[in-house]
């Protein structure tokens, strides 16, 4: 049941040394930071979800944030009523968020298509009004989910567990340890490894490999006497919980929740980052997720400043002109660097960077290949 093949498990072995080993890795790109590696971790949670909906079935949905923002709503709601230890917490924000992804997935299957995609549009879009208008006394509308120190807690309250944080806000912790700094890191890190497993068992087991039949034949798949429909629900609801984890990891590092993790424009980064890392490949959706993460924390914080005191070598006028020049693609407009890197990706690379990876190994390999020929010519 939990085997792999031994390539899946080279790949598993190799993925979960990268994981590990970001602080690291990431240290001269600038990128060390514990709550920026959270994100890193919690956001490619998010794509390998996505992923397993749009990489295997080609459904796009575009309402993915809600099932982030159920997740996190949730989690709070876990810590101000039961306890500030995090697996009450994100077991239910992955229930809950399965069960919204059920009623909507649903609904929305009933159609393919762009009529699928706008179904799913529509439903995210509900779920962030209802959580800014009705639900008020749910979400705290736009205030947003706050921990208070008066709160019920009632498995702390009966197992006299003392409060994390002192005497400030309580703070989420794991088995009485606060949930902070490389610890906090790591357990996002080893939820990251545990769901990339999840996904390859997926991807090689039957039931993947029916999802791919629905994404490449689906009229044939039907013609056959193959019922689809419960296999699409049971992706939906499987990305949804992913989504769930996600969003309750999000509440973790910050326990707070708000509306805004629901907008469209969060589907939206989900989708990029799906397509710029590779959809339907199992590292892709972590790679994109990762290099939209960086550009939107790292690039957005380069100034004129930091261009002057780079280009100080330079001779005044090429200084002033490539600062100009640059400034335009980092800081604020970060977002015009990634616009023209995702086209540039789309154009000329659609199956994403993993595809440009494995066209670049087969480059060489041909080359190298070549060069005995040519000598021996």
């Amino acid at each position: 049941m939990f085997h792999l093949s031994r390539k899946d498990q080279v790949k598993l072995a190799i993925f979960a040394l990268v994981v590990v080993t970001m602080p690291i890795w990431l240290a001269p790109l600038g990128a060390a930071y514990p709550g920026l590696m959270q994100k890193f971790a919690i956001y490619a949670i998010f794509a390998i979800g996505f992923n397993i909906l749009f990489g295997l079935t080609g459904y796009l949905s575009f309402g993915h944030a809600a099932f982030l923002g159920v997740g996190s709503y949730t989690a709070v709601w876990s810590f101000k009523l039961l306890s500030m230890d995090i697996l009450p917490a994100l077991l239910f924000a992955v229930l809950v968020a399965g069960l919204f992804a059920l009623v909507i997935g649903f609904f929305s299957l009933r159609r393919t298509g762009i009529y699928f995609s706008i179904l799913t549009l529509a439903f995210a879009q509900m779920c962030y009004s209802l959580a800014y208008s009705v639900l008020t006394p749910i979400t705290n509308g736009e205030t947003g989910l706050l921990l208070a120190r008066d709160d019920p807690r009632v498995i702390d309250a009966a197992l006299g567990a003392g409060t994390v944080g002192g005497a400030g806000l309580p703070s989420p912790a794991l088995l009485g340890n606060s949930v902070t700094g490389y610890f906090g890191f790591y357990i996002c890190a080893a939820l990251l490894i545990l769901t990339f497993y999840i996904s390859q068992k997926i991807f090689a087991s039957p039931f993947g490999l029916a999802l791919r039949g629905i994404k490449s034949n689906q009229t044939r798949m039907i013609y056959t006497g193959f019922n689809i429909r419960p296999y699409m629900l049971a992706a939906f609801v499987i990305s949804g919980m992913f989504a769930g984890l996600a969003g309750g990891l999000l509440a973790v590092t910050d326990p707070i929740a708000g509306a805004e993790r629901m907008r469209w424009t969060e589907s939206g980064n989900i989708v990029l980052m799906t397509i710029l890392g590779g959809v339907g490949t199992l590292i892709g959706p972590v790679i994109g997720a990762w290099v939209i993460k960086y550009f939107e924390n790292i690039f957005s914080a380069i100034n004129k400043n930091m261009l002057n005191a780079t280009f100080d070598f330079l001779p005044d006028g090429m200084q002033n002109i490539a600062v100009t020049v640059l400034s335009k693609f980092v800081g604020e407009g970060w977002h015009l660097t990634l616009g023209l890197l995702f086209v540039l990706i789309v154009v000329f690379l659609p199956g994403g960077l993993v595809e440009g990876y494995l066209k670049l190994v087969a480059r060489l390999r041909r080359g190298r290949g070549t060069k005995p020929e040519a000598g021996g010519k």
